[in-house]
């Protein structure tokens, strides 16, 4: 009786070893599962290296985009960003089309037109202001540097300040189908003044002598340009 309760209980130790053996690497791997789920993502799922974000300098890189501005000019009680203020000599149905391209530090604007007259110069510049009712709407001349001397009603003519590399002067000559085209490079960049219009002349070529520098005459049309 005694030689077979000691079997009986030898056999229960080595079969609860045995099953222990079994169920501790089951637990052990039960608990490293758990684990990779309270984290809220298994650790196998992280992404490479090569699979992360872009960094923010990469990002700073990017370039403002140009601008390109057109309208065909009508009387101003019709127009909405292209006027005509004599048709007689920039007439209704004309198309003018403005093409900025800044270039880091320098500026290129390029100035197109159809529908004018014919075989006729046309002096044009850059001005402060956008167009209006009327050719005074849109202001003096855009000046890089401005000249301390102007002021309301007193225009820039000191070929100093009023000139090609300080303005923005885009004097063309129409073909015999009154198209033309004009372009300017100047040596520097839009900040927190830019001008916001187009303005045609009817001078042929603008003044450059002292006291008439910048002068272009009557202002013929206007078209309003976003700069930036």
């Amino acid at each position: 009786m005694t030689m077979t309760m000691t079997m009986t209980m030898t056999m229960t130790t080595s079969q609860l070893r045995r099953g222990l053996g079994v169920r501790l690497p089951i637990l052990a791997a039960a608990a490293l599962l758990a684990g990779g789920c309270a984290s809220g993502q298994p650790a196998a799922s992280a992404p490479p290296p090569s699979a992360a974000a872009p960094s923010a300098s990469a990002a700073s890189t990017a370039t403002a985009d140009d601008t390109d501005a057109d309208g065909v000019l009508a009387p101003p009680d019709r127009a909405s960003n292209a006027f005509t203020y004599n048709p007689a000599l920039a007439p209704d149905g004309a198309r003018v089309d403005v093409e900025v391209d800044d270039r880091g530090g320098t500026t290129e604007v390029r100035l197109d037109v159809e529908g004018l007259l014919p075989n006729r110069g046309y002096a044009a510049h850059a001005h402060a202001n956008a167009c209006g009712p009327t050719g005074d709407v849109a202001g003096p001349h855009f000046q890089n540097q401005v000249d301390p001397a102007a002021a309301p009603g007193k225009p820039s003519t000191d070929p100093a300040f009023a000139n090609p590399q300080n303005e923005i002067w885009l004097d063309l000559r129409t073909d015999g189908d009154g198209d033309g085209e004009s372009r300017a490079e100047v040596p520097f960049a839009f900040t927190d003044r830019a001008p916001a219009s187009i303005v045609i002349h009817e001078a042929e070529t603008t003044g450059t002598a002292p006291g008439q520098a910048g002068s272009a005459g009557a202002r013929l049309a206007c078209v309003t340009v976003p700069f930036r």
